[in-house]
């Protein structure tokens, strides 16, 4: 998912999403504790493959303007009291602008959300993600990133002018450099600020995924040795292109 054109995507040009989706097969996570709850028929019966489909098409309708009408009614609420089994765990960047429920068409119930500013990831963020994808079963997860990320946009800013934040705003960022170190390093010469901004974004979301995919723990590792865990990078578009 991360070859996007910045001019094809959202319908605010500051927040187009970039994402990158680590596709595991449904139920290949159980582990430990955790199994029982599978094996009792909680976590949901789609394929990585369908649930990925269903946030693409849920991305299309948002682009097209006609976004998904998910239930949020009583019923769907008492349903979800008795328990959950979303499809796809997605880490997001905190940017009031890019919620993923919304950007992907899905409800109550659907998408177990991780946000922070910048779509990093730390041990609370790891430990949510093992959650959703040992405990509750999800088959797929997404790191979500987009344009003109403000966290991003700080760690360039380190970078390029060796700029300091107040309070926890630096210790938050500083994961995020070596991203736009390598931006930095990759951008042509002629290349404007966006364009080195974008590549940051988009390096910071493949880092991500990386630490993932690297991570020495059995809930990734187990499934990747035995082929189950797979790295998708598709476009996603939230914006209709012009002319």
């Amino acid at each position: 998912m991360t070859t996007l054109s910045r001019r094809g995507l959202l319908g605010c040009a500051c927040c187009a999403p970039l994402a990158s989706a680590l596709a595991l097969g449904a139920g290949s996570l159980a582990a430990g504790t955790f199994a029982p709850a599978r094996a009792a028929g909680k976590s949901t019966d789609l394929t990585a493959d369908q649930a990925l489909q269903l946030l693409k098409e849920g991305n299309q309708k948002f682009v097209a303007d006609n976004p998904s009408a998910a239930p949020v009614n009583r019923g769907r609420r008492t349903e979800l009291a008795q328990s959950q089994a979303p499809f796809a765990v997605v880490l997001s960047c905190s940017d009031s602008r890019v919620p993923p429920e919304l950007l992907f068409g899905r409800g109550l119930g659907e998408l177990f959300v991780i946000r922070d500013a910048g779509n990093t990831i730390d041990s609370a963020g790891l430990g949510s993600i093992q959650y959703g994808v040992a405990a509750l079963g999800a088959p797929l997860v997404v790191v979500l990133g987009h344009e003109r990320c403000g966290a991003v946009d700080a760690a360039l800013s380190v970078v390029e002018k060796n700029a300091t934040f107040p309070g926890g705003i630096g210790p938050m960022v500083e994961p995020i450099v070596p991203a736009a170190l390598a931006a930095k390093s990759a951008a042509p010469a002629n290349a404007s600020r966006d364009d080195v901004l974008d590549l940051a974004v988009r390096e910071n979301v493949r880092r991500t995924v990386a630490r993932l995919r690297a991570w020495p723990d059995p809930i990734f590792a187990e499934p990747q040795k035995s082929g189950k865990l797979k790295d998708r990078r598709r476009p996603l578009r939230s914006r209709r292109r012009r002319g």
